[in-house]
């Protein structure tokens, strides 16, 4: 089940850059509610509340109930814009959902089995390809992380995305081609050993 955060925010009069900077220089945070066939909420968010939410693993894949005056919306955190060059929050956009939603995440991959794989037994290290995945899912269901299993694989194998096992209800959005997500390579010293092998067996 997807873990649901809750969150105050404040209600703001008017959009616009103007108004944003003010917001800015009050120490919070311009923010968004959009979608569910509502009208868009113009909201702020205390900086340094949300700044420990954001920096906390997860957050595009949490849902929030965001209250504003007294009401509640579920949402899913959707982009959030940052300073080039302080890296600080200036806006966030959250989408509305139910548990119902369909909606496509990021979900990072958690490789366990690692014990198990020939590969890295012999020193292989596991080269990963992509630490996260593109996934379509209900707003209800969307998992902390996706685990892939390393067992049986050996030095020059690579796990593909048909042989991760993805939880009930979740599909990869990438659907035309196998696509890789992490290979077993050889370390120097394994590769050093094999290419002396091959000039011994050749000369």
């Amino acid at each position: 089940m997807t873990q649901i955060v809750p969150l105050s925010a404040e209600a703001r009069d008017r959009a616009g850059k103007g108004t944003a900077r003010q917001t800015r220089r009050d120490g919070r945070i311009p923010a968004v509610i959009y979608g569910g066939k509502q009208a868009p909420i113009m909201i702020s968010l205390e900086k340094f509340a949300f700044t420990r939410i954001l920096n906390q693993a997860g957050f595009f894949t949490h849902l929030f109930d965001v209250t504003v005056d007294g009401a509640t919306h579920r949402v899913l955190p959707r982009d959030v814009q940052f300073h080039p060059v302080t890296d600080v929050p200036l806006h966030v956009d959250f989408l509305r959902v139910s548990a119902d939603t369909r909606t496509t995440v990021q979900v990072p991959v958690e490789f366990v089995d690692q014990e198990k794989s020939p590969g890295l037994k012999r020193g292989g290290v596991l080269n990963i390809v992509r630490h996260e995945l593109d996934v379509t899912v209900s707003a209800g269901n969307i998992p902390e992380q996706i685990t892939i299993s390393c067992e049986g694989y050996d030095v020059g194998d690579s796990i593909h995305i048909s042989a991760v096992k993805l939880p009930e209800g979740v599909a990869s959005t990438i659907t035309d081609r196998d696509f890789t997500i992490a290979t077993i390579v050889a370390p120097s010293g394994l590769k050093s050993e094999e290419a002396e092998s091959t000039e011994a067996a050749a000369s």
